[in-house]
C-alpha cells in the first residue's frame, strides 16, 4: 500500500535536522543554545527574555531569524554564521540510510531552514554526500523560511520541482502543511505519530520507510 503511494515519485525532498540523523544527536539543541547567544547580544537583553524571543519568533514566524530580520532588522550572514558552529561529534554515519536514499528513482534534494554549507556539513559526517543531488538553505529562498508557501516556490522553481511528482520528509509538522496544498505527498518524520490532514505518511524511523518504496 504505502509503496503504490510513492509509485509516481520522482523527486524527493529531504529536511535536514532531525530528519536525516535522529533527535538523539542533540544537535539543535547546541544551536539553540546559539541562538539565545545571538539574541542576547543583538538586542542587548538577558537570557531569560532571549529564549523567550527566541522561541517566540519561531513559533510566530517559522524561525528565530525571521522573527529578528522582521522585527529588529537584524543581518541575516552573522546570525547564520554564528549559530550554526556547532560540533558534529553526536553525528554518526549511517550507510544504510545513504543506501536507501539513493536506491530511490529520480531526483534527491535537501531543503533547511538551515544554511546550505551547514547542511553539507551534516551530510558529510552522516555519510550521505553521494546520496543528494543538491542542497538548498534558507539563503536560496531569499531568507524566508519554512513554512512559507513562497519559501517552498522559490526553492522548487529553482530546482525544478514539480509537486505533483515530489515528495516532502519533514519532522516539524508545520512544515508539510504548504507542500500538501501543493499537490506532493507527504511524510512525517519523528518518534510520535502526529494526525493531521496535511500528513500523509508517518515514519519514526525512515530508512526502514524508505527501503519499502524501492
Amino acid at each position: 500500500m504505502t509503496r503504490a503511494a510513492f509509485s509516481h515519485i520522482r523527486q524527493w525532498v529531504f529536511d535536514l535536522d532531525n530528519t536525516l540523523y535522529p533527535p538523539a544527536a542533540r544537535l539543535f539543541e547546541q544551536i539553540e543554545t546559539r541562538m539565545t547567544s545571538f539574541v542576547m547580544s543583538a538586542l542587548g537583553v538577558e537570557q531569560d527574555r532571549a529564549n523567550h524571543l527566541r522561541k517566540h519568533y519561531w513559533a510566530t514566524y517559522g524561525t528565530t531569524l525571521a522573527g529578528l530580520m522582521r522585527e529588529h532588522q537584524v543581518d541575516p550572514g552573522p546570525y547564520l554564521t554564528q549559530v550554526h558552529d556547532i560540533s558534529f561529534d553526536s553525528l554518526q554515519p549511517d550507510p544504510y540510510l545513504c543506501e536507501t536514499i539513493a536506491r530511490l528513482p529520480g531526483r534527491k534534494i535537501v531543503y533547511t531552514n538551515g544554511t546550505a554549507p551547514y547542511a553539507a556539513q551534516v551530510l558529510k559526517a552522516r555519510g550521505l554526500e553521494a546520496a543528494f543531488d543538491a542542497i538548498y538553505g534558507v539563503e536560496e529562498a531569499g531568507f524566508l523560511p519554512k513554512p512559507e508557501r513562497a519559501a517552498f516556490e522559490a526553492v522548487f522553481a529553482m530546482d525544478g520541482i514539480t509537486p505533483s511528482a515530489a515528495a516532502m520528509f519533514e519532522d516539524d509538522p508545520r512544515n508539510l502543511a504548504e507542500p500538501h496544498a501543493m499537490g506532493m505527498r507527504t511524510v512525517h518524520v519523528a518518534p510520535e505519530r502526529l494526525e493531521a490532514p496535511h500528513i500523509q505518511h508517518h515514519t519514526g524511523d525512515l530508512a526502514a520507510f524508505l527501503a519499502r518504496l524501492t
